[in-house]
């Protein structure tokens, strides 16, 4: 596959380029995403939580640290075996941030492992029990241990394959995220001693329910130590422990790969054999069967640590579905927007009558479905074009693009086989869509397409319109339940000129000269992005007031920090809110004394990219630039995927995103911490009147989806900011 020659001229080697290395000025990346998974957890102690909610945390953390080792310090022990002496933003070397790293997350480890003590108990004595193979025999009775023998040797015991470790028998693979039980056995008939492994086979549940009104678990592998000798007959146990292994996850792209399609269902395989990156122990393993581990599994420089008394606390997830909805957070419907259904759900001829904004998960995803099934249906449709990052696995999406192909409409679908996690999926989806006629592209080699991007055209009264979606989060509609994103619907001409020039550049490489209004990476969104940051230091410098509001998952890209500590230097007031890493130090003086950072982290995952700038007038006001992105300020964002940013024009959509959106964001203290220029997080203390930007949204109406019956019936409560004192009018 060939690259148009600015392509191959921009790609960057290194996913971290800095020139200027220095702990002065930047965090570290993999240290500064630890702090927002301690801030995760954090929340699992929060007691103005559920505690099932806790619980739900709880098993975030564990997840999220899963994937961070899976992924990124799978990347950092690369360049250590290779010797690769890359520094990171502080000064690092790999090698330097691995030990960072190791004593960091082992301390995260060792907190979740209490946390998890502290919710047992609390879930107890709500009347939810997880029982540990030793606790088992002392409080069940002898009908329930015969139940769960009986559910042994029926469910798990078919299913389960003991595996002798012998000369003949050597050490087996374990697949990534493998749990496992390893045995210590002396057979009774001559005293030979044999060592047994047990694998957890991945489809198997982890805990099992006991029957009955009481709820009561037991995790499958204390199931599997309480009845080994079913499974070892004529055998002794001497000792038994678990123990998890996480691989090397990532994909790396052959960059002439012919056939990209069968490179990546190849490359899935690979990575369930990915190298071991951590083996994880139970607490008081005996020192026999530990030596077997570290010797099979601790392979080049594998990170090994003791985890507790339960492995994969990610898993613990399974026990929120136990229905008790007085432990959980009070349930939510999302609205339909008022707008369309006074047009009878005609979503074209609300979207022609003015632009509409839809804030989810407070606004329902299936606006967005209802968009794309309405496009299907619509015999004045004649193409439809869509970006596929993250779909989910039961699609209404993919749905509505076969339902429109099989009607006889073109359709284009932007299948992202490099969505991490979801390569798999994807490739089911594609497969699918090709099928029913679909044209499906998978875009570039080198970049992912990460912009989340609808085109419908419509012929009317003998000419074509098309219409856009463009969102801030992905086509997928569990994550639309639990993550905030912003979802915008325009028929504005220019915004659907350049929507197809950017579809012409991912399908066939045409060079999108001419963009009106919408900018996209890698061509130009730093740029631009610095454009306007460099419009209001000169306003400062003008003597007129200068500020930046941001909002976004991230901050890691050198060129825009530094210009925003330039920005501060000239006297820019700027406040950024932060959920994940930020590699930004604030708050230092002579440098960034003008930067406020702060992280939300709460019922709902701030997922939305947004960036507003004064415009020679404090924030907020009229005339003030608003713009949304499908990017973070990473470099991976800007110079190695395909990316929008888009400015808001109309009236109603740019009063919602600045006044509501990202004012709520600012002066939310109740699920709100501030980054030190240590690089520490300090939790906000609600004021007198504390305010919750997720409350709000559950019980306001949006501004431009509100419609007139809801306008008519009172206005949405106003928002402002005080620089000392944050407060709702």
């Amino acid at each position: 596959m060939t690259r148009p020659a600015h392509i191959a001229a921009s790609i960057k080697a290194d996913d971290d380029p800095f020139e200027s290395q220095s702990t002065d000025r930047y965090f570290n990346r993999e240290l500064s995403w630890l702090a927002f998974n301690r801030r995760v957890l954090e929340e699992a102690c929060n007691p103005a939580h559920p505690l099932l909610e806790r619980l739900r945390f709880l098993s975030i953390s564990g997840s999220n640290l899963d994937e961070f080792f899976m992924v990124r310090v799978a990347g950092l022990k690369g360049q250590q075996l290779l010797e690769v002496e890359a520094r990171s933003a502080d000064g690092l070397t790999p090698t330097q941030q691995l030990v960072a790293i190791t004593e960091t997350a082992d301390k995260l480890l060792m907190d979740q492992e209490k946390v998890w003590r502290d919710i047992r108990h609390a879930l107890a004595d709500s009347g939810i029990q997880v029982l540990g193979s030793s606790k088992v025999d002392a409080v069940l009775s002898v009908e329930e241990i015969g139940w769960l023998e009986t559910h042994f040797r029926e469910q798990l015991l078919p299913v389960l394959t003991p595996q002798a470790l012998d000369p003949a028998h050597p050490f087996p693979f374990m697949p990534n995220k493998g749990l496992a039980v390893m045995f210590d056995l002396v057979r009774l008939s001559d005293d030979e001693p044999i060592r047994e492994l047990v694998m957890l086979p991945a489809a198997m549940k982890r805990f099992v329910r006991l029957p009955g009104d009481d709820a009561r678990y037991v995790a499958t592998e204390s199931i599997v130590k309480r009845f080994s000798p079913v499974l070892f007959p004529g055998y002794r146990v001497l000792g038994a422990a678990e123990f998890r292994v996480l691989r090397d996850s990532d994909i790396e792209i052959e960059e002439e790969a012919e056939d990209l399609v069968r490179y990546f269902a190849n490359a899935i395989k690979r990575r369930r054999r990915g190298r071991v990156i951590r083996l994880e122990l139970e607490t008081g393993m005996p020192e026999a069967l530990e030596t077997v581990l570290r010797e099979e599994l601790g392979e080049a420089g594998a990170l090994i640590t003791e985890s507790g008394s339960f492995l994969g606390i990610g898993d613990l997830d399974q026990l929120y579905d136990e229905d008790r909805p007085d432990l959980k957070f009070p349930p939510f419907t999302p609205r339909f927007p008022e707008r369309i259904r006074e047009f009878d759900g005609d979503c074209f001829a609300a979207i022609r009558a003015k632009d509409i904004i839809v804030h989810h998960p407070y606004e329902t995803f299936d606006v967005v479905l209802a968009f794309l099934k309405q496009a299907a249906a619509d015999p004045d449709v004649v193409a439809i074009k869509q970006t596929l990052y993250r779909a989910g696995k039961q699609s209404a999406v993919i749905n509505a693009l076969i339902a429109a192909a099989e009607a006889g409409k073109s359709v284009t679908a932007v299948v992202e086989l490099k969505a991490r996690f979801d390569e798999e999926q994807n490739l089911l989806w594609a497969s699918a869509l090709e099928r029913a006629g679909v044209q499906v592209v998978y875009g570039f080699i080198d970049w992912k397409t990460h912009a989340k991007i609808s085109m419908v055209v419509r012929r009317e009264a003998g000419q074509f319109r098309t219409y856009c979606h463009f969102g801030t989060g992905n086509y997928h509609p569990i994550t639309a339940r639990i993550y905030t994103d912003l979802s915008f619907f325009t028929a504005d001409p220019r915004i659907g000129r350049d929507a197809s020039r950017v579809f012409n550049y991912i399908t066939g490489y045409v060079e999108p000269e001419g963009m009106e209004l919408v900018v996209i990476s890698p061509r130009y969104l730093r740029e631009r992005l610095i454009e306007l940051i460099d419009a209001e230091i000169a306003h400062a410098r003008a003597g007129r007031p200068a500020t930046i509001w941001a909002k976004m998952n991230s901050v890691v890209d050198p060129a825009i920090i530094e210009k925003l500590y330039e920005a501060s230097g000239a006297g820019v007031e700027i406040d950024l809110v932060i959920r994940g890493i930020c590699c930004l130090r604030p708050k230092v003086p002579g440098m960034s004394d003008n930067i406020r950072v702060k992280s939300v982290v709460g019922r709902f995952l701030e997922h939305s990219r947004i960036a507003c700038f004064g415009n020679g007038a404090a924030l907020p006001n009229d005339k003030a630039h608003v713009l949304i992105s499908s990017a973070d300020w990473m470099p991976r964002n800007f110079d190695r995927r395909v990316e929008y940013m888009l400015p808001l024009e109309n009236e109603t959509v740019h009063a919602q995103v600045l006044d509501q959106v990202m004012l709520a964001n600012l002066i939310d203290d109740e699920q709100s911490w501030e980054l030190e220029s240590d690089g520490s997080y300090t939790r906000i203390k609600p004021g007198d009147k504390p305010f919750n930007l997720h409350r709000y949204f559950m019980t306001n109406p949006s501004l431009s989806g509100r419609g007139a019956a809801l306008a008519e019936g009172g206005a949405v409560p106003t928002l402002s900011l005080r620089r000392q004192e944050l407060k709702e009018d």
